[in-house]
């Protein structure tokens, strides 16, 4: 006669069968193969792209203050992406007609274009020129009126990329040429890589994009700078050897404050004020021997004696006002 089993023993069983089922999913997950393309060995690594990623949100920062300061509205502009990938890709996904402005680091051999795709394009050259960036235009050719109030954008983002890649050394952007094809770009060959950086520019409610690529052929002396520092301790090289500090005091030594000297006051009728003439004086209530309020920025911070210095007028602070 065959065994009978438990309850508790078919249970332990079914809980068994269960687990094994979970381990041989869990270990078929683990096993999973990616695939790997040999014609596009990863160039630049997945830290250096962290890097270079918010090496262009600093760019970002600085373009949109730029739209904000040129527009008088609130403009958004953030990174979306940083890929490597072809360039015959990159071409593909180009519109026809193109808005491109090609430009190249100078003395290191290295070529790039900046895409407005051109609804962004039409915004743009309509909000510079008063609209409110929302009329629609026949054709998406871009005219060589268009192309020139382009160029002033285009050649803020060329400052604005100097300064953001100081980070990594001082390098110089230069504006080549506008390309209304993407064909007649040829930074690279179309087997090469690229570094595409595409951002997403928001006026308003309303969002377009924009593409910075990069031909990195050429892109192994900017690796090696990269790879030779810490990201934490990433700064302009023209900081090199400064501290914190050191870098927010120098800035605030240069910042410009108004200074307003305060001779006295005195009081008069409007009959008196509407029958002066060139020439006429008015009493004060102070002294020239009394002191005299020194205000910064329409603050009164100090008192001052009036004098002259070399023949000219001048006050020289004696104490604080508070």
């Amino acid at each position: 006669m065959a065994e009978l089993l438990s309850q508790s023993e078919i249970d332990q069983l079914l809980n068994n069968v269960k687990s094994g089922v979970d381990e041989n999913a869990s270990t078929s997950h683990e096993k999973e193969v990616i695939p790997y393309d040999f014609r596009l060995p990863n160039r630049i690594s997945k830290n250096q792209l962290r890097i270079l990623r918010n090496i262009h949100e600093a760019f970002a920062e600085g373009l949109a203050s730029f739209f904000v300061s040129k527009l008088q509205s609130i403009v958004n502009v953030n990174v979306t992406s940083v890929d490597q990938i072809y360039y015959s890709e990159y071409v593909l996904s180009v519109s026809n007609p193109a808005c491109l402005f090609a430009f190249e680091i100078q003395d290191m051999d290295i070529k790039g274009v900046i895409e407005f795709s051109p609804e962004l394009a039409f915004s743009l050259v309509e909000r510079l020129l008063g609209g409110n960036g929302l009329g629609t235009k026949q054709t998406n050719i871009i005219t060589p009126i268009e192309q020139k109030i382009l160029g002033v954008v285009v050649e803020r983002a060329m400052e604005d990329l100097e300064k953001a890649w100081q980070a990594i050394d001082n390098f110089e952007f230069k504006l080549d040429r506008f390309e209304p094809d993407i064909d007649f770009a040829q930074i690279t060959s179309p087997s090469e890589s690229v570094l595409l950086i595409s951002f997403e520019i928001g006026f308003g409610e309303m969002s377009y994009m924009m593409n910075i690529c990069f031909a990195t052929y050429a892109f192994d002396p900017i690796l090696a700078k990269i790879s030779s520092q810490k990201f934490s301790s990433i700064r302009p090289s023209k900081y090199k050897g400064t501290t914190s500090q050191e870098i927010i005091a120098n800035k605030v030594y240069d910042a410009e404050v108004p200074v307003k000297i305060e001779f006295g006051k005195t009081k008069i009728l409007l009959k008196e004020l509407l029958a002066l003439d060139k020439g006429d004086m008015l009493k004060l209530e102070t002294k020239t021997s009394d002191e005299v309020v020194v205000k910064i920025d329409n603050r009164e911070i100090f008192w001052g004696r009036v004098g002259v210095v070399n023949n000219k007028k001048a006050v020289k602070v004696t104490r604080k006002l508070f």
